[in-house]
């Protein structure tokens, strides 16, 4: 058996097309256009290429990108003077400041110094909170993707074992949350935890977000378990090059899952979907209108 290919990248697609839709009904029905502010701190080559696709995809999807570069020793106090500005900014929605930061600033406070209301990367303590209460919130970007895959695929989550390998607060915590929120079964399983093969050989769902290259490997797997690899990591492909691999072996374990997502090609490409989908649902809760339909959990 050769599990099916969870092709996020179409799925992706999908979804930006279903926010451009939304953004243009916006736009005719009420003449808003949804803004998403994106705060870029230093030099980080892969933040540069990360902010500049987030740029053009905002603005293929019909809204306002409003980008800004900072200084690599910009101060702590610089920083948050600017997040005051787009917290009072009516044209901006969505705020969201590109991590990791400058080691001299203090991620956590800048992350809280935005309104709750525009954190569109679901990271606010306020969002979590909600988020682990199961009251309306921002939810995190990447676990909301997964969450759209696996209802794309499954239809109904309710009653399956779901094992998130992986605590981590961007991905694995708000993962569980969502899953429980669909009326899984949820278990967070992570390094320390005892018999780890055999708590992920009882899931009908495996999300691996665990940051270790191929950790998960076909043994490890249901027959027929859906496979959701969230990792992103660079090996060493000889001569020189390097090669993106995911957390999950990905030809042992398509030998056995049901199905499974491709790294690259599978949950990344939902990452920004979503954060463009939660842009629109924070414009359209800013001005008291219908959030749209099968955008958000």
């Amino acid at each position: 058996m050769t599990a099916q290919v969870i092709d996020g990248k179409a799925f992706a697609a999908k979804v930006r097309g279903r926010v451009a839709e939304e953004v243009a009904a916006l736009k005719e029905g009420h003449g808003i256009t949804p803004g998403l502010a994106v705060v870029l701190v230093g030099e980080d080559p892969a933040s540069q290429v990360y902010v500049r696709s987030k740029g053009k995809q905002t603005i293929e999807a019909g809204m306002n990108s409003f980008e800004h570069k900072l200084d690599a020793d910009t101060t702590q106090d610089a920083l948050l003077a600017l997040i005051g500005q787009l917290n009072a900014d009516p044209a901006v929605h969505g705020i969201l400041v590109q991590l990791p930061l400058p080691a001299h600033l203090d991620s956590e406070l800048v992350i809280n110094s935005i309104d709750p209301a525009k954190d569109v990367d679901g990271f606010h303590i306020s969002n979590v909170g909600l988020l682990g209460t199961g009251q309306k919130s921002m939810v995190p970007c990447t676990p909301l993707g997964c969450l759209m895959l696996l209802r794309d695929h499954h239809g109904s989550l309710s009653g399956l074992n779901a094992v998130v390998v992986g605590r981590s607060n961007i991905v694995g915590k708000p993962m569980a949350q969502l899953l429980l929120g669909d009326s899984c079964t949820v278990t967070i399983a992570h390094s320390r935890t005892k018999d780890l093969t055999e708590v992920v050989k009882r899931a009908d769902i495996v999300v691996a977000a665990v940051g270790r290259p191929e950790m998960v490997t076909g043994d490890w797997i249901k027959p027929g378990a859906t496979v959701i690899d969230v990792g992103i990591n660079r090996i060493d492909a000889g001569e020189g090059k390097t090669r993106l691999v995911g957390d999950c072996h990905y030809d042992s374990c398509a030998e056995v899952a049901g199905a499974i997502t491709p790294v690259p090609g599978g949950v990344g490409p939902m990452t920004i979907a979503c954060l463009l989908a939660n842009t629109v649902t924070a414009c359209c809760r800013a001005n008291g209108l219908k959030e749209p339909q099968g955008l958000t959990a």
